[in-house]
Parts: structure tokens; C-alpha cells; sequence
């Protein structure tokens, strides 16, 4: 692939941050890659790792002239980044982000967008329970998809470019609303993330079942319930005031769903427990198969990501 874009600022340098700079160098996308976090921790990490060609230590020398700012930090405080980068913003460059969460930040951020540049905000559907500038690599996006919301009259030109990085990352891509996006992420992501959080939690307060066994005896459920329960805590506490309406909403559900499960196992009702498991393993089927997840077991065994 050829370069898409001369200059890219990434503000936030977590695991999305630093696999998007690796894919960048990999394809030779990106001319220069400047980078900024809060913590001098992070940044003297970023700079030990060679983590972007330039690590700045104020968000204005990092945005200044760049020609895509990609937000990568939690949702709940893209709106205070977006004021404090607005001064710096170049006529024509593209403002966009990774957050879980869109109508949240477009609310929050837009206002702060300067006329003449473009806001296009995005999500990539990949992550690890891993974070830090140490955490990325260049094949976390490889056969994913990233959902782009762009706002209302987006230059499809800027739009076109953009989807572009993301396909030379290895993305899959696609356009929605961001009221749809919210309420499909709180499906398929958020309130999976609250319940596994819930299950864990349980588990823990369950002083008729010892830390050791729970530990030792975990079976493959419970352990992909951790795995998702390790994630980013501060990320996922703004995800879901974030997008509190679409969560709840799915919660209701599984609740009133739950109720039904808790009714047939008291009745002894086989049938309907049955047919619902037929019914959600068609589900699980469906995902193999549409090449999100592969059918091999590996029973905690993976190993970890390529760095």
C-alpha cells in the first residue's frame, strides 16, 4: 500500500494506539507519527520501545500540522482533549477516534471541531484485555471490522481516505449511525462485558467456594469470563455512562431472558432449555463462520499475541 496520509497524531498511546502506529509502519501508510499521552511514564515508554517517530509532551505540539488526529483515549474524556487540541487543528485535517461509544462522543467532541475540519468518528472492533503502549502489534486489525459514523455533511473524499488506512491495516469496514452503533455494541460488547464483570464478582464473594478453587478449577467459561473482566476498568467505567441508554435497554432483556432460564430449570422444563441452547449455538456457528472467531479449542492455551 502506498502512504495515505503524510502526518498522524495518535493522542493516547494504549494497545488500539500502538497497534495502529505498528500496521501504519508495516504498510508504510503514514508519513510521520507523533504521539502524546498524559502519564510521562507512558511517554518515556513510547520512547524506549520506539513507539512513533516523535513522542511529544503537550497535545498542541502533537496535533500541530498533522493531517489525522486519532483519539485514543477513554470516552469519557475525549470532549476535554478535543477542546484542548481545537487551537491546533490545520484547515482540512480529519479528526477521529476509537471509542465503543459514538453518539456520547459526538456530542462531546463535536463542538469543539473547528470549521473546515473533518470529524469522522470510528471504532475498531479488536482488543485484548492487555493495555499499555507495550501491549500493541501491527495484526490486531487484520480480518476485523472498524465502524465508521461519519457526521452529518462529511466530505465523503475525507471519509473515502480514512477508510482507506483502516482497509490498508487489514480492517473490514463499515458505515453506521451511531445511535444503531450504540445499541449493536451494547449487544455485543458492553453488556456481555457487565455480565462477565457480574460473574466474576460473584465468584468472589462466594466464601463457600475458596479463592484457590475457583482459581484452580476453572473451567473454560469461567476463564473467558476473567479474560473479559481484566479489561481497561477505567475504559469500561466511561463506556457505560456512556452509553447508559442502550446498555440498560439490553440488560432489561437479559434479565427478563434469565427469568425464563431460571423458571425451566425449576420446572424441570428440558424442552425449553434445549431448544434455546440449539437456538444460540446456531449463533456461536454463525460467527465461525463468518470468519470472527475460528472453532479450534485451544482451552486457554493460545498463547499470547503477536508482538
Amino acid at each position: 500500500m502506498s502512504q495515505i496520509y503524510d502526518r498522524v497524531a495518535l493522542i493516547g498511546l494504549g494497545l488500539i494506539a500502538s497497534s495502529m502506529f505498528w500496521a501504519m509502519k508495516r504498510d508504510g501508510l503514514a508519513g510521520e507519527v507523533s504521539g502524546f499521552a498524559r502519564s510521562a511514564e507512558t511517554r518515556d515508554t513510547a520512547r524506549e520501545i520506539g513507539l512513533c517517530d516523535r513522542v511529544c509532551d503537550t497535545l498542541g505540539e502533537a496535533v500541530a500540522d498533522a493531517d489525522l488526529i486519532i483519539l485514543c483515549v477513554p470516552v469519557g474524556v475525549m470532549g476535554a482533549v478535543a477542546a484542548e487540541i481545537s487551537p491546533f487543528l490545520k484547515k482540512g485535517a480529519t479528526v477521529t477516534d476509537v471509542g465503543s461509544v459514538k453518539s456520547d462522543v459526538i456530542a462531546k467532541v463535536g463542538p469543539h471541531i473547528p470549521e473546515g475540519v473533518h470529524f469522522i468518528p470510528g471504532h475498531p472492533l479488536a482488543g485484548t484485555e492487555h493495555s499499555g503502549p507495550r501491549s500493541g502489534f501491527a495484526e490486531l486489525f487484520e480480518n476485523r471490522w472498524t465502524l465508521l459514523v461519519p457526521v452529518k455533511d462529511t466530505d465523503p473524499a475525507a471519509t473515502a481516505k480514512l477508510r482507506s488506512l483502516w482497509e490498508g491495516m487489514g480492517a473490514l469496514v463499515d458505515e453506521m449511525d451511531a445511535e444503531h452503533h450504540d445499541l449493536v455494541l451494547a449487544v455485543t460488547s458492553h453488556a456481555p462485558h457487565l455480565i462477565a464483570y457480574t460473574m466474576v464478582g460473584v465468584a468472589d464473594d462466594l466464601q463457600r467456594v475458596t479463592d484457590e478453587e475457583v482459581i484452580q478449577y476453572s473451567a473454560t467459561g469461567f476463564r473467558d469470563f476473567t479474560r473479559i473482566a481484566a479489561s481497561d476498568p477505567t475504559m469500561w467505567r466511561d463506556v457505560f455512562l456512556s452509553n447508559k441508554d442502550a446498555t440498560l435497554e439490553i440488560l432489561g432483556r437479559f434479565t427478563e431472558e434469565l427469568f425464563a432460564l431460571q423458571r425451566a430449570i425449576r420446572q424441570g422444563d428440558g424442552d425449553h432449555l434445549h431448544a434455546y441452547f440449539t437456538r444460540t449455538r446456531a449463533i456461536r456457528r454463525s460467527i465461525i463462520e463468518a470468519g470472527q472467531d475460528t472453532a479450534a479449542p485451544d482451552f486457554g492455551r493460545g498463547g499470547t499475541p503477536k508482538r
